[in-house]
């Protein structure tokens, strides 16, 4: 049988509030306490505990056959505590359920992996302590901030012992590749790489309620014919779990869309349900995937230039890094966490 591996990122920032010069030495509350209250709110209500208790539904309605995966930020998780408990509960009945995979990642959806191998460990360490202490698990699985791989970082993720890794099927890095196989880090060949095939994911995320597009509206059977289109052994369905009632509203048919897909796949595909974990133990790697310079799920270029496409960007970037000495020499976790 062929594999599906559903993935959802969740993370919410902590929205700042402005912050004058005049502030300084006055003002450490740094955070919009309103905004991010509402913010929460409104995606649990929209979002969140929709689709929980819709994924949760299809668990038991298939008796486990459709299982899915998430990797939630720890600043998701602090304003899931702080704003909407009920939210943390309902991924907790999820994770009881066996059928769910919670990934590891870096605690503050930072991008230290790009600046900082010693504070990289230190945020994915603290990120797969949340994970024990919230879900029971202890992840095996990663995923990096935005998608954003490497062959070095592939290879500092092997070290850590994770067996597999999620990044983005990028065309400039495949050629005439397919991102439907499982792939290696070219360093570490025991780190398994899992590739979202953006195509099929991008049509539920960003297509799916564009009334202009040739194919709309998207409905489960079509959706399934096209999964049955795919030459490869696994397709991997990566998206922000907020394009599920947030990006594309309940008005757009979305929740019927998901709730009606798993039977339309059991019923007309060749095709079944596996998280990271499974679908890396199922299948072989077919190829070393070399990957240079570092890309990500991100804009058209796949690449980091969003947050370091130019010299503005690198300076605050770097003048931001070379202050992490001086906040961990003074061992002061409040400070420590208004830094990351």
């Amino acid at each position: 049988m062929k594999t599906i591996c559903f993935y959802f990122q969740v993370h919410q920032p902590w929205r700042l509030k402005r912050y004058r010069f005049f502030d300084m030495g006055r003002d450490h509350n740094y955070l919009d306490d309103l905004t991010n209250r509402s913010i929460m709110q409104k995606v649990a209500r929209e979002c969140y505990l929709p689709m929980n208790a819709l994924l949760f539904n299809l668990i038991r309605q298939s008796e486990g056959r459709f299982r899915c995966t998430f990797s939630l930020t720890g600043l998701a998780v602090e304003q899931m505590r702080a704003y909407a408990p009920e939210v943390l509960d309902s991924f907790r009945r999820l994770a009881r359920t066996g059928c769910v995979e919670f990934l590891a990642e870096t605690y503050s959806h930072s991008l230290a992996s790009l600046s900082s191998k010693e504070d990289f460990m230190q945020q994915v360490a603290l990120h797969t302590e949340l994970m024990k202490k919230e879900f029971g698990v202890a992840p095996t699985a990663f995923r990096n901030t935005e998608l954003i791989y490497s062959d070095e970082i592939g290879e500092m993720v092997a070290r850590m012992g994770y067996k597999t890794m999620l990044t983005e099927g990028a065309r400039h890095i495949l050629g005439w590749k397919s991102p439907d196989y499982v792939y290696t880090n070219s360093i570490n060949p025991k780190l398994k790489l899992l590739l979202k095939n953006f195509r099929l994911s991008d049509d539920i995320a960003f297509r799916f309620s564009d009334k202009g597009w040739d194919q709309w509206p998207l409905t489960a059977d079509k959706y399934a014919s096209w999964l049955n289109a795919a030459d490869g052994e696994i397709v991997n369905l990566f998206m922000d779990y907020e394009t599920l009632g947030e990006h594309q509203g309940g008005d757009t048919g979305i929740f019927d869309f998901i709730a009606a897909l798993p039977a339309q796949i059991f019923a007309s595909t060749n095709f079944e349900f596996l998280t990271p974990k499974e679908a890396a133990a199922k299948h072989q790697p077919v190829a070393p995937l070399h990957v240079p310079y570092p890309i990500s799920w991100a804009d058209e270029e796949r690449d980091v230039t969003a947050w370091l496409g130019n010299e503005l960007q690198n300076e605050a970037f770097e003048e931001l890094y070379k202050m992490k000495n001086k906040v961990n020499a003074l061992k002061d976790p409040v400070l420590t966490h208004d830094f990351d």
